[in-house]
């Protein structure tokens, strides 16, 4: 949701104010009650509510990218306890089977 500055041109009183973007801007200034509180031009702001892209996927970290990490280290043991003459055998793949996507 976007943040909005207001300023009441009667009073000079000053506010941050978060809104939706449909909703009306705001006219009485709550510091003197006059009709004179008027949107101000800054850089725009907002904020993330909820669980988001943020909280689920970037908040840990390195713990994100450690997982793979780990499953790729747990798969490697079963690639070598494959029979010789399989694993000796080139895979099809365009990585040539280096990675561990496989």
């Amino acid at each position: 949701m976007p943040i909005y500055a207001y300023k009441c041109e009667s009073c000079g009183h000053a506010k941050d104010v978060l809104q939706k973007i449909s909703d009306a801007p705001l006219t009485q200034c709550p510091s003197c009650g006059a009709d004179a509180f008027r949107k101000q031009l800054t850089a725009a702001g907002f904020q993330l509510k909820g669980s988001g892209w943020y909280a689920t996927d970037f908040k840990g970290g390195a713990t994100a990218t450690s997982a793979p990490a780990a499953g790729a280290a747990a798969a490697a043991p079963a690639a070598e306890s494959k029979p010789a003459e399989t694993a000796s055998a080139a895979p099809a793949t365009p990585c040539g089977g280096s990675c561990a996507c496989h």
